[in-house]
């Protein structure tokens, strides 16, 4: 039961977090896959760890034929076998388009109709696809090359591509279809960013079996940079749940000498407090010293890494809330 605790409390702090990002800015980012992107990615994950379908349907609280069905909708199209809907739908609108949204749903009349509305409307809020006229009678269309290119335009190119080598230095080596599938875009929208970060050299490349992968053999986001905070989030994010999951599978109590580990303190001082100044810049301190250890390391390393060696992660995370005694 403690651990069922646990679960509901993490992903209540985890929606947080999301909601958060999601209107940053007053901006209003598109939710409508992620709750069924959860469904789906926690499915697969289970399965990954060897857990049988049946075993995954009762955790759900579902009847197995229920939860098959509910992966089959969520995964592919039923009209379009082994194919997304968020993908023949889009496709159905770039080669017909102009197209009702009739039209959409007698296309794919074998498929669930509020999950068609919820791909029609995470397409438009995208702007992959383009809402023509009023909603009872909109008609879609697919984003015109020059419409794509102002929107990859407005977007902060440098913010992205910290992005991308985050997502590379942590889940690397990865093609670029895997690329897109976890930056949840189409490979044509990824390929000029990665040639750009190839020719700077931040990212590398090795082929194997005629298969070309991508990896990036180093992070760093200078501190005080105005963009590139997304690749921050993400790296500190997957630094942590991977440190916890290591944890978790040790299976240990936490020692003094531990190489596996976290622990959080929580320290109160207030204004003129001895230690105040001390308490507030200890992050600041903390990260110096990484940095000139990181620094040193590499001097010493030059190119003789080995085939098999050791990444040590450490995050470091601070923040001040404002109480009052009551």
């Amino acid at each position: 039961m403690t651990v069922e605790f646990l679960i509901h409390a993490i992903v209540r702090q985890t929606m947080i977090l999301i909601a958060q990002l999601a209107t940053l800015g007053g901006g209003r980012a598109p939710l409508a896959q992620v709750a069924n992107q959860v469904f789906v990615d926690l499915v697969r994950e289970l399965e990954r760890q060897g857990v049988s379908r049946k075993v995954s349907a009762d955790m759900f609280g579902l009847g197995l034929r229920t939860y098959r069905r509910k992966i089959q909708r969520l995964s592919e199209s039923s009209t379009e076998r082994g194919r997304s809907l968020w993908e023949v739908v889009l496709e159905f609108i770039k080669a017909r388009g102009p197209v009702t949204r009739s039209e959409v749903f007698a296309r794919f009349a074998r498929d669930d109709e509020a999950q068609l509305r919820a791909v029609l409307r995470d397409l438009c809020e995208s702007q992959l696809v383009v809402s023509i006229g009023p909603a009872s009678k909109a008609r879609y269309r697919a984003a015109t090359e020059e419409e794509l290119a102002d929107l990859r335009n407005n977007q902060s190119a440098e913010g992205y591509d910290d992005f991308l080598v985050a997502l590379m230095y942590r889940e690397g080596p990865m093609t670029l279809e895997e690329i897109a599938g976890h930056a949840q875009v189409e490979v044509g929208m990824i390929e000029a960013p990665i040639e750009r970060l190839v020719a700077s050299g931040r990212i590398q490349t090795t082929v194997e079996g005629g298969v070309t992968r991508y990896r990036a053999g180093a992070l760093v986001i200078p501190l005080g940079a105005s963009s590139g905070w997304e690749g921050a989030v993400f790296d500190h994010f997957k630094a942590m749940v991977s440190t916890i999951l290591v944890k978790l599978r040790e299976g240990e109590t936490a020692q003094a000498d531990d190489r596996v580990g976290g622990s959080t303190y929580t320290i109160d001082v207030w204004k003129g407090h001895p230690l105040e100044d001390e308490v507030l810049r200890t992050l600041g301190r903390i990260r110096s010293e990484l940095s000139d250890l990181r620094k040193r390391v590499n001097e010493q390393s030059g190119d003789k890494k080995p085939k098999e060696y050791s990444r040590v992660v450490v995050y470091a995370g601070q923040c001040v809330i404002p109480e009052e005694n009551t």
